[in-house]
Order: structure tokens, then C-alpha cells, then sequence
């Protein structure tokens, strides 16, 4: 007896859209990915260095100085490099309340709060270079690198999120749509 064939794995970052092989579905994907690796790379980095030295501490009464800047400069790029992310699946705050008040007006609200948010982010990219510039000649206490890099954060983190409103702007807009993760739940939050 002949089995029939597997269907083809089924992309889990993407909701309600057929495959496609677009070269914007293509760089969406990979930036997905890059994006979610490089948040795990620091989160792992930033756990073994404070888990390391606590464990240092407790054992040999002795710690590494530099782990405490290091981990909360990586937790402030953490912050800000994650945003984009948890803005594509939806888990930042929102109040639906109007759109579900009145549904034949849902589309265009949605589309006026991407025009703040990209606004707002536009603004909060240029606002965090301007502090970088400024900050760049001044050195952290440890680790003496420049604060600017700590501040460099916030229009990366910024012009990221950018980049992650602009991909997920058309299924928002009109379907209110975000991309679905097994391994992501952004109702787990709700009250």
C-alpha cells in the first residue's frame, strides 16, 4: 500500500497568507529569523555571564566587574531590538474598543494609527541618533566604551521596528492581522 505524500511544512510565522516566494516575503522571513536568533544569542549571553557571576560570588566571595554593565547594556538592546518583534505578533498594548465599535470605520482607523506609529518611530530613530552623537566621547565606568553605543540602541531598535511596521502594514490595515507563532502568545498578557 502506497502512503500519499506529506504535505509541505507550513511557515508558523505566517497567518492566513499563501506561500509566497516574493522577494519581500523572502528578506520578511529572514529578517524574522535573523531578528529572533540574535535576540536568543543575547538573551543566553546575558544569562550565563549573571548566572557565572553569581555563582563566583557565592563560591569565591570574588566577581567579575564587568558583568554587571555588560548584561545591563544588553538588556537596554535587548529591549529595543525586541520591540519590532513583539510588534509583528502583536503584544504591545492596544485598545480595540473603537474598531469594534464601529467595524465599517476599523480599516481606516488602523490605518491612521500606522501613520502615528511610523511618525512616532521616525521621530524616536532620529531623537536616538542625536543622543548617540552626543554621548559618543563620554566612557562607560568598567568597560570604558563609549555611551553612545549604549544609546545606539534606540535608532536601531527604532529603524527596526520601522522596518517591522512597514512588512506588516498591508495585512493590518486591512484585516488587522499580525503573524502567528506557536512558540509566541500574545493573549498570555490579557487580564
Amino acid at each position: 500500500m502506497r502512503e500519499s505524500p506529506r504535505p509541505a511544512p507550513v511557515d508558523q510565522n505566517l497567518r492566513l497568507r499563501a506561500p509566497s516566494t516574493s522577494a519581500v516575503a523572502r528578506f520578511d522571513s529572514a529578517l524574522l529569523r535573523a531578528n529572533r536568533a540574535l535576540l536568543i544569542v543575547m538573551l543566553a549571553a546575558m544569562a550565563t555571564m549573571v548566572f557565572a557571576n553569581v555563582a563566583l560570588r557565592f563560591l569565591t566571595d570574588h566577581s567579575i566587574l564587568w558583568v554587571e554593565e555588560v548584561s545591563r547594556y544588553l538588556m537596554i538592546w535587548l529591549t529595543f531590538l525586541g520591540a519590532g518583534l513583539v510588534l509583528r505578533h502583536g503584544g504591545h498594548i492596544g485598545i480595540d474598543t473603537l474598531q469594534e465599535k464601529v467595524p465599517g470605520w476599523a480599516a481606516h482607523i488602523r490605518a491612521v494609527i500606522f501613520v502615528l506609529l511610523l511618525a512616532f518611530f521616525l521621530f524616536m530613530a532620529w531623537i536616538g541618533t542625536r543622543y548617540a552623537l552626543l554621548t559618543w566621547s563620554q566612557t562607560t565606568p568598567v568597560m570604558e566604551i563609549p555611551v553612545g553605543f549604549v544609546y545606539l540602541a534606540m535608532p536601531a531598535g527604532f529603524l527596526l521596528l520601522i522596518v517591522h511596521l512597514l512588512l506588516m502594514a498591508a495585512p493590518y490595515v486591512r484585516r488587522n492581522e499580525f503573524i502567528v507563532d506557536t512558540e509566541f502568545d500574545p493573549d498570555a498578557v490579557k487580564l
